[in-house]
């Protein structure tokens, strides 16, 4: 049974096509993430998701039914803002019940679902406090005990974390993975952080310019972008590009010899343009003895690992080199990669040449 199917959904403001024709389709119990910059169209397909707007055309399934045009009330959904929208003048068993009471459901089975969500969510002491005594991160806890409370067929979450500072957003992604695995309720999560989108979907939809880019599972969309903007936009640090021209069965780049590998030279032979992007991560170079020859230009320590920057013939190329690096701005190094570690890419189509 399809948990989730989105087909052909178009969305149109005055003249402005804002989602132009999304198709995604998501199983019971999978965690979708919608990915991407802002404004590409993420918040718009949620809403609509939600039922707080209505599609221009096209559908929207929840279980098998047609949700198109149904209100939010009647969609077996529950939401988590940024916001956190949480009632001030409530504490928090409050909070987390209202939504149950609204539903005129039963004083008893109320408490016993927020004795169940704060033992979850690890909450139980603070079910006496108003929000205005909580942290950020307990209230973000208290959002999610609510909807949490609701049992639905869909969880919403609409950027939960941006609120949050950088330790505490690790901790709550931490959290809303492992209560994931918990409930196995089907989730649709929107971000525009590629490390969320990364560490907790099953499946990625990345959007751009209200279109679904690429959507597949996380190691697809790490390993084999499908084009261009995917491979720039997920990954930290960003996929190097080089820019190149094909001749004959050769790679060339400011005079350089980008090295292929048969099968790739036999995947340029397929495309009718001249012009390539030659893409590589930074953990697929490394410092040797021969290679690309460059002078460092950056050093960036993080610890465990460090970014550095060089700049070649064929322009900037960062590395992540892991530990530490006992160099200097300014010392000549040689870089090396496995030609099969580059990805390829049509510069006319940004599509990627497979």
């Amino acid at each position: 049974m399809g948990a989730l199917n989105i087909r052909q959904v178009r969305k149109i403001f005055g003249n402005v096509e804002v989602l132009k024709g999304i198709d995604i389709s998501i199983e019971a119990g999978e965690f979708l993430i919608l990915v991407g910059p802002s404004g590409c169209g993420k918040s718009t397909l949620l809403n609509m998701i939600a039922g707080l707007d209505v599609p221009s055309s096209g559908t929207i399934e929840i279980a098998d039914r047609d949700v198109t045009h149904l209100p939010s009330k009647d969609r077996d959904i529950a939401m988590v803002f940024q916001s956190y929208a949480l009632y001030p003048n409530m504490n928090v068993a409050q909070n987390i019940a209202f939504g149950l009471e609204m539903r005129k459901v039963p004083k008893p089975q109320r408490e016993a679902a927020v004795q169940r969500v704060a033992k979850m969510l690890q909450i139980g002491h603070l079910l006496d406090r108003k929000p205005g005594a909580l942290s950020g991160g307990q209230r973000q806890r208290v959002a999610m005990g609510r909807a949490l409370a609701r049992d639905p067929k869909l969880f919403l979450f609409d950027e939960p974390l941006s609120n949050l500072d950088a330790k505490l957003r690790v901790e709550m992604r931490a959290e809303i993975k492992l209560l994931h695995q918990r409930t196995q309720t089907t989730t649709v999560y929107v971000t525009h952080d590629q490390v969320e989108a990364m560490t907790l979907g099953d499946r990625i939809a990345v959007m751009k310019d209200g279109t679904v880019q690429q959507f597949g599972n996380p190691d697809d969309i790490y390993s084999r972008p499908a084009t261009r903007f995917v491979a720039e936009f997920i990954g930290s640090p960003a996929m190097n590009m080089v820019a190149a021209t094909r001749s004959g069965g050769a790679l060339q780049s400011q005079g350089v010899e980008l090295a292929a590998t048969e099968a790739q030279r036999a995947a340029l032979q397929r495309i009718a343009g001249q012009q390539i992007v030659y893409g590589l991560r930074p953990e697929d170079l490394g410092f040797a003895d021969s290679g690309l020859p460059g002078t460092l230009s950056m050093i960036e320590p993080t610890g465990p690992e460090t970014y550095v920057t060089t700049d070649t013939a064929v322009g900037k190329l960062t590395a992540r080199i892991p530990g530490a690096v006992h160099a200097h701005v300014g010392d000549r190094v040689h870089l090396q990669w496995q030609p099969g570690r580059a990805h390829l890419f049509d510069a006319a189509s940004d599509l990627r040449v497979a």
